[in-house]
């Protein structure tokens, strides 16, 4: 990965081609020479139309959400409410068959934010009740869990927010079918070294989102010094995904530049 070659990495096509309607940017990527893509939900998607994008490009689909909630409202998960309990089994169910169907391999779920009017045991012990049933139904279709932390700055109330959160989390469970979400970006905003993570945590981990910080722009842009990150991604032998979860400055296809720097 210190080489970084642009085939292997994934777009995020819910921060990439943002200008364009969504099913016009699965051509745009591979316009780009990328042929990986991911993005936050497919739900309201039709399946058809997405299949047909996804092969006329050549494209390989990574990586989706459980359904998290009501977004628009500030929902970032479901999984930590005792009294949503069925709603996250059905957003699992809702799930799988597209996944199936997309041949995507791994899911991640947003837990969500404290709920304020319920004791933090009882949060926790739905979220892991919850978290074992996902991962356990997505095993079943030969699909990982994964789970990600989110700056407790960007997402305020955010349940999880490090590395270390969500590690703990995951020993509580001991499921071996989940696994972390590792984003740089969130990584970095909580002050964590990000070479250290990779060294000390890497059987953790299944995939990786990069940004830069500040201000969530492509490498390069900001203080992370991502030479050397990826020459760390090629020491510690990191085998799956790295995807650009970035907001692209000053455009998409501009801020693509970044990849040849880091070759």
């Amino acid at each position: 990965m210190m080489h970084v070659k642009r085939e292997n990495l994934v777009a995020n096509l819910s921060f990439l081609f943002t200008d364009l309607p969504m099913m016009e940017r699965f051509k745009a990527t591979k316009e780009a020479g990328l042929k990986r893509v991911e993005f936050m939900f497919p739900y309201d998607l039709d399946l058809d139309e997405l299949k047909k994008e996804l092969e006329t490009n050549d494209l390989e689909f990574v990586l989706f959400n459980l359904p998290a909630g009501d977004w628009g409202a500030g929902e970032r998960g479901i999984a930590l409410d005792p009294r949503r309990k069925e709603e996250f089994k059905e957003g699992v169910a809702k799930a799988i068959p597209i996944a199936k169907a997309l041949n995507v391999k791994q899911i991640n779920c947003l837990v969500g934010k404290k709920l304020p009017d319920l004791p933090e045991e009882e949060q926790r012990a739905t979220l892991i009740d919850n978290l074992r049933y996902a991962a356990t139904e997505l095993r079943k279709a030969n699909i990982k869990l994964l789970v990600e932390p989110l700056n407790h700055f960007d997402a305020p109330g955010f349940y999880l927010n490090t590395t270390d959160d969500v590690v703990k989390l995951l020993s509580e469970i001991g499921h071996d079918n989940i696994f972390l979400q590792y984003d740089t970006y969130h990584a970095a905003r909580e002050g964590e070294d990000l070479i250290k993570v990779l060294e000390e945590k890497l059987p953790s981990i299944a995939h990786i989102q990069i940004a830069d910080n500040p201000g969530r722009h492509q490498p390069g842009t900001g203080e992370l010094d991502y030479q050397a990150f990826f020459a760390a991604l090629e020491k510690v032998g990191y085998k799956y995904a790295v995807s650009m979860e970035y907001v692209p400055e000053p455009d998409t296809v501009k801020s693509l530049e970044w990849i040849e720097k880091y070759n």
